[in-house]
């Protein structure tokens, strides 16, 4: 169940190796949180161009949201071209692998590095592919791998999440999911359920990952049972 990187990977860049520029790759409905893994299927020219010229740089990638319509217009950084805004804080993820398939498509594995807030966007890249000015500093914790230690009530977890698949009719390993580690099911949970685009965005804005535990519970309550229960005893595990 985990999506999860292992602490400390070798290949992790620091963060004086976070680039200031960015490529960025609007997706809604589509979080990326640091330590994830997340599969794309790369096919527009313009993205297959921002592909190539990541893995002959940085190999980094912006996964962010565009402001929904109706949407609070401070949320996003309108242009003056048109381009849809999108929302000021997305997660750079690295690309780990790709493949090529016989019709023209990359099938990517990104690995989440860490969030970062967009100051301004930039001119589009030559090969037609978004690009922003982006500021890490905010979320330098991403990369100490602190916030491992997740305070969650499991048990209210579980019965939200149990009650949430039956609503929508989902299946799940729930041996994997009993097994996981609290910090991996909160990020696995958070990126994998079909949640709307606002409540990904709120996940990925959370503080640390205690913060977004509570969010995701909450979530899973109130599309399960309409709203969310009252607080039971809370333990750290």
């Amino acid at each position: 169940m985990s999506d999860r990187s292992p602490a400390h990977n070798p290949f992790d860049p620091s963060f004086e190796q976070l680039p200031d520029t960015l490529p960025i790759f609007p997706l809604s409905g589509v979080l990326l949180l640091p330590g994830g893994k997340l599969p794309l299927n790369v096919f527009e020219p313009r993205y297959l161009t921002m592909v190539f010229d990541a893995l002959a740089g940085h190999r980094m990638i912006g996964m962010v949201q565009p402001v929904q319509p109706g949407g609070y217009a401070g949320d996003g950084l309108p242009t003056d071209d048109g381009r849809p805004p999108v929302h000021r804080v997305g997660c750079a993820g690295r690309i780990v692998s790709f493949n090529e398939t016989e019709d023209g498509r990359l099938l990517l594995a990104l690995s989440g590095v860490c969030r970062f807030e967009i100051v301004r966007e930039l001119d589009l890249a030559h090969g037609g592919y978004r690009r922003v000015s982006s500021v890490f500093s905010p979320y330098r914790a991403d990369l100490d791998h602190a916030d491992d230690a997740v305070e969650l009530d499991r048990d209210r977890l579980m019965a939200g999440l149990s009650a949430f698949f039956r609503t929508r009719n989902l299946s799940t390993d729930w041996d994997a999911v009993k097994q996981s580690a609290d910090a991996d099911l909160v990020s696995s949970l958070s990126m994998v359920l079909p949640f709307g685009p606002a409540e990904k965005q709120a996940l990925l804005e959370a503080a640390d990952s205690s913060a977004r535990a509570k969010l995701l519970v909450a979530f899973l309550e109130m599309t399960a049972f309409g709203q969310p229960s009252e607080p039971t005893s809370r333990k750290a595990n």
